[in-house]
């Protein structure tokens, strides 16, 4: 049985992470280059985004061929040379596999629009309705509608996503066939894991009918085959190794279905990532609006997720931070004044749950939101179509920029920040996204700031390989109605592990039950210094601290 509770992934975003050649984009020998950097801080895999051939209209997860690499980010002897150089390390890499939609310049497609039958099967084309209209009413998760004209031909295709990436037909055995074959490429190529994007999407309905609300998600997401797809999948190939930590990216599902994606008895999947707890500081469910997040609606989802998946034997996925979400600590804390409070107060909260931690580039050096002054500082295609939304709905520009600067997919995506020299020591050229200008005092080497933060990951790392208690204890929520601490115990064979986390700059305090006070107690650890535990327990600004309970 491959035991991966006790493994901690760091997500690395291949474009951002490390420039060799100074054309300023980052490569795969960056991230060879920083391999000691990570073996350092403890982890145990790198989650890589796309660095397949793409014309990157989505930042590479628009793949044109599943099985090269991208001449941007480097050679077949690059990537042979990572693999090699990371085992020695003790790391092992995890590729992100897109497998529900190639990008239109993908060779099928094209073999498809010259007119092949064969390819023509491998997506999803049909023609407009009696009365002219799309095939169906769906609308795509990157705004329009989800289908597009089909060549010169009187058919349509789906894109539930960018017009440039055509969903594939999974009913098509041939397409599981081809896709399966992807996934043992690299696992012969000594990959040892494996994210799957959107995942959870692959099984629309045999027959494609308009959706009374408009959008069409519940068509085609978490319908009852995915879960054959999914399960003749890992038969086909990874399921085969003993050694592969296999996650899926969940669109919009539920704790009944992410049970049955990852409890280990229907072999399906290791864990799986969901999205409801980032999604708190959505006005009205818009992610383009600013508020401050609802912290007991994020309380009770973690809650929810914790409580939930434990019970069906699933596994979560744990994270604050990607490529597709603005910075955790500008969110959900006050990175300016209390910066290593925050930082390490949000590490703490998930590091001890029930799951496996994902580390985001960065985050373990506490790296913010760059706060771009114009629109012009932004690349990613989602923000620019946003702000012209923004815009055309009456807001003026700085309250557009304001929302902006909060939500946008580039607060993620900025370099790396490495040291004090000109870009962050990320590139010697120019960024192809702008270095925030904060990087003189956060960068790996000569913030002390960062240090403090750095230093406190790697604690929580490497608690969670020495602690039975946290990769295998139970989850239980303490006080979950406290207006500014999220509280919870783990339980394992008769000890108990409690964890504080206060998400507010105001003091606090929180009442401690009997129960855990009758207990023997000693510090864990905090990031206010040793505590004692007493019956009404005061906490400082993002202060975070756990106890072992005997």
């Amino acid at each position: 049985m491959n035991n991966f509770h006790d493994k901690v992934i760091y997500q690395a975003y291949p474009k951002s992470y490390k420039d060799t050649t100074g054309n300023g984009i980052g490569d795969l020998n960056g991230v060879r280059e920083k391999l000691p950097y990570l073996a350092d801080l403890g982890i145990d895999m790198i989650w890589l985004n796309p660095f397949y051939p793409s014309p990157q209209n989505d930042n590479g997860y628009d793949v044109a061929d599943y099985t090269d690499i991208d001449p941007m980010f480097g050679s077949w002897d690059d990537f042979d040379a990572l693999v090699e150089e990371a085992d020695k390390h003790g790391i092992s890499l995890m590729l992100d596999m897109v497998l529900n939609h190639t990008s239109t310049e993908h060779t099928w497609f094209q073999k498809a629009l010259a007119g092949e039958k064969k390819y023509q099967d491998f997506y999803i084309l049909r023609e407009a309705q009696e009365d002219g209209s799309l095939p169906t009413n769906w609308e795509s998760k990157f705004g329009g509608k989800a289908w597009s004209k089909f060549g010169e031909t009187d058919k349509y295709y789906l894109h539930l996503y960018d017009v440039t990436q055509a969903d594939l037909d999974w009913r098509n055995p041939e397409v599981r066939e081809e896709l399966f074959k992807v996934v043992n490429f690299w696992l012969e190529k000594g990959v040892k894991g494996f994210r799957f994007d959107v995942i959870n999407v692959i099984g629309k309905d045999e027959e494609l009918k308009d959706a009374e609300d408009g959008v069409g998600k519940a068509h085609y997401t978490d319908t009852p085959i995915v879960h054959d797809f999914i399960r003749e999948m890992n038969e086909k190939s990874y399921g085969q190794y003993e050694d592969i930590i296999t996650v899926g990216e969940m669109s919009s599902t539920t704790v009944e279905h992410g049970v049955k994606y990852s409890n280990p008895d229907r072999k399906e999947m290791s864990m799986i990532f969901s999205f409801h707890h980032l999604k708190v500081d959505y006005k009205d469910g818009d992610k383009w609006t600013t508020m401050p997040f609802d912290f007991n609606e994020l309380k009770t989802i973690l809650d929810e997720w914790q409580s939930g998946m434990a019970e069906g034997g699933g596994w979560n996925a744990l994270f604050w931070n990607n490529h597709d979400q603005p910075r955790a600590n500008n969110r959900f804390g006050d990175p300016e004044n209390y910066p290593v409070e925050t930082a390490t107060m949000l590490a703490q909260t998930i590091h001890l749950l029930r799951g496996t931690p994902y580390v985001y580039q960065g985050e373990e050096i506490g790296m913010t939101n760059p706060n771009y002054a114009t629109i012009d500082d932004y690349v990613d295609v989602e923000t620019h179509n946003a702000y012209k939304s923004l815009l055309e709905n009456g807001l003026s520009e700085d309250d557009a920029i304001e929302i902006i600067k909060e939500k946008s997919r580039d607060n993620g995506r900025t370099p790396m920040q490495w040291d004090d020299s000109e870009h962050a020591g990320f590139t010697t050229g120019e960024p192809w996204l702008k270095v925030p200008e904060n990087y003189k005092t956060i960068n790996t080497t000569t913030s002390e700031t960062s240090k403090k933060i750095r230093d406190y990951y790697k604690k929580l790392i490497q608690l969670r390989k020495d602690m039975p208690i946290i990769q295998e204890g139970d989850y239980e929520a303490v006080e979950l109605d406290h207006p500014s601490i999220f509280a919870y115990v783990r339980t394992y064979k008769g000890e108990k592990l409690l964890v504080l986390n206060h998400f507010y700059a105001e003091e606090d305090s929180i009442d401690i039950p009997k129960e855990l006070l009758d207990m023997e107690s000693s510090y864990l650890i905090g990031n206010s210094g040793d505590r004692e535990l007493t019956s009404t327990f005061k906490m400082g600004p993002f202060e975070t601290a756990a106890f072992l309970l005997n």
